[in-house]
């Protein structure tokens, strides 16, 4: 049973895809969308992020309906929750403490980005409720390349 339950662990359906790229030059900065961004050891070039378990986060697309369902918004964007990276296609849950390749670029997804007090004032009242669970993940740098959007995203 065991080795059954490691096998469906490592099944995915398909393979995922980088939607957004997204660069915050300072923590209240304003997000810059670019269509290609160099990962290094210490996150994204043009991010304020840090070195280690935090260079870099990542949200999952089918995600934003859901918070905007809970936050009773009409639509979410990628821009109100802050993220560096925006996956569809992949569950980004089942690859916790695990490697994801992005391009060339591998990835170590440490934990989930729990959402911060400004959810309130981005999503309106309830809206850090939303994010609870729907949030992010935060991910070190494992293999330093750059990306691009429209990369295959997949587990390493």
């Amino acid at each position: 049973m065991k080795g059954q339950l490691a096998q469906m662990m490592a099944t995915h359906a398909h393979v995922g895809r980088l939607e957004r790229i997204g660069l915050r030059a300072a923590r209240y900065a304003e997000i810059d969308v670019v269509d290609q961004a160099e990962i290094t050891e210490t996150g994204l070039i043009g991010d304020h992020g840090r070195a280690g378990k935090r260079a870099v986060t990542l949200m999952q697309a089918e995600h934003l309906p859901v918070i905007a369902a809970l936050s009773d918004n009409a639509a979410v964007t990628p821009d109100m929750l802050r993220r560096n990276l925006l996956i569809s296609g992949l569950n980004l849950l089942a690859l916790r403490k695990g490697l994801l390749r992005i391009g060339d670029a591998v990835l170590d997804i440490h934990g989930p980005c729990p959402p911060c007090s400004r959810m309130e004032k981005a999503l309106g009242p309830g809206g850090y409720n939303a994010m609870r669970g729907h949030g992010g993940w935060y991910a070190s740098v494992a293999t330093p390349r750059v990306i691009n959007i429209g990369d295959v995203v997949a587990p390493a």
